[in-house]
């Protein structure tokens, strides 16, 4: 995208009717009742409009919510369970149905689908990433649409994603999509709650800066896990790993995918980065955390040089080498996330000490950086 402060009206948004890969996701609240059934008209709906956009040879990958909320008439569950355990059985159940209706949608319009189901842990892990990958290129290259949900029934709060935002941000960075699309049971971001009088609608987003004052605090749909929080976390990942989101509600998803002036458009803030920085920053669960001395801190985040053991002060946490830790001030503030080259149980005897000591008394290979600058990540507070 220009950098150039002029934009000629409407021509970011031509690009995501342009776009030769997009992103789709869904929310529960978009995709059900309110008495928690699945609406499988409003899924009909949504399913012709993505068909749409595959005869008119654009690749989509639908990321959906739904099945807990899918789950919850079947299981005879008035709402959405609070205890993981029968979350994850309701979405068991509910997963079944859920893609069952998919594939029958889908075949109406000739296409076959794919499940796809991801934790955290498949974009934590390098091999589990790739696999994924490989995985949802293969299915576009056979003209199939990746249906791609959280994998609910095995998840733990520990590793989950917690929501589908921010896997469809996620996943949009996986499949190097060139645009993606929020569907939600809003039209678009307000500067306040929706149903507050005067509140308004904000069309386009170019920097954080616009969403100053902005009021996100209200909850949404009692049947889905975010609400508008998430959605912008998510639009920050997609918008800062380079791709451009447009959020609306799921009965405007014609009009976002053609590039018409529906939602709230989000531009694209930065470039597209390795795989391994957008999954340690926004993906990857840390397992300890280095406090560093002042003089560390500004070697990292500002000369943006590597950790070295003389600037580390405490070590907490159960971790072993190649795990991601974070790194945090003596006052506790998380300045960077990085993959640690040490195990906890050695690091104790290593903090403080220069590279030239470690190697005379410990021997060669303790003299290296603790955590590489090629393994580091700041962490841009907001």
């Amino acid at each position: 995208m220009s950098g150039s402060a002029r934009h000629e009206p409407g021509a970011d948004r031509a690009a995501v009717a342009s776009a030769d890969r997009v992103v789709v996701k869904v929310g529960s609240s978009s995709l059900t009742g309110g008495d928690g059934h699945l609406d499988v008209e409003a899924l009909r709906a949504l399913v012709a409009v993505i068909a749409a956009r595959r005869a008119a040879g654009g690749q989509v990958v639908l990321v959906t919510s739904g099945a807990i909320a899918a789950g919850l008439a079947p299981l005879g569950l008035a709402t959405r369970p609070r205890d993981l355990a029968t979350a994850q059985a309701t979405a068991s159940v509910g997963q079944g149905l859920l893609v069952a209706r998919y594939t029958e949608a889908f075949a109406a319009h000739g296409l076959r689908v794919g499940q796809v189901l991801l934790t955290a842990e498949d974009t934590v892990r390098r091999g589990h990433y790739r696999n994924a990958q490989r995985a949802l290129d293969r299915l576009l290259g056979l003209g199939v649409v990746p249906i791609v949900n959280e994998n609910d029934t095995v998840a733990t709060d520990e590793i989950r994603f917690g929501d589908n935002d921010r896997l469809a941000a996620l996943v949009s960075h996986l499949v190097r999509a060139d645009a993606m699309v929020l569907l939600t049971d809003v039209d678009a971001l307000y500067d306040g709650p929706p149903s507050r009088p005067g509140a308004r609608r904000i069309t386009e987003v170019r920097s954080a800066a616009d969403l100053d004052g902005v009021d996100v605090s209200v909850r949404g749909s009692a049947v889905g896990t975010g609400g508008m929080v998430t959605k912008l976390a998510s639009v920050r990942i997609a918008t800062g790993s380079g791709v451009p989101v447009v959020l609306t509600s799921a009965a405007q998803a014609a009009q976002a995918l053609a590039g018409e002036p529906v939602g709230t458009w989000f531009a694209a803030t930065g470039r597209r980065r390795s795989t391994r920085m957008l999954w340690l920053e926004h993906a990857a669960s840390t397992q300890g955390r280095l406090v560093l001395d002042d003089g560390a801190v500004r070697a990292v985040v500002e000369r943006r040089t590597s950790l070295l053991p003389a600037g580390i002060t405490h070590v907490t946490g159960d971790f072993e080498a190649g795990d991601p830790v974070e790194l945090v001030s003596t006052e506790g503030a998380v300045v960077a996330r990085g993959l640690v080259a040490f195990g906890a149980a050695e690091l104790p005897d290593l903090l403080g000490r220069s590279t030239h000591e470690l190697r005379e008394r410990l021997g060669a290979g303790y003299d290296r950086e603790v955590v590489h600058r090629d393994d580091i990540v700041l962490v841009r507070h907001r």
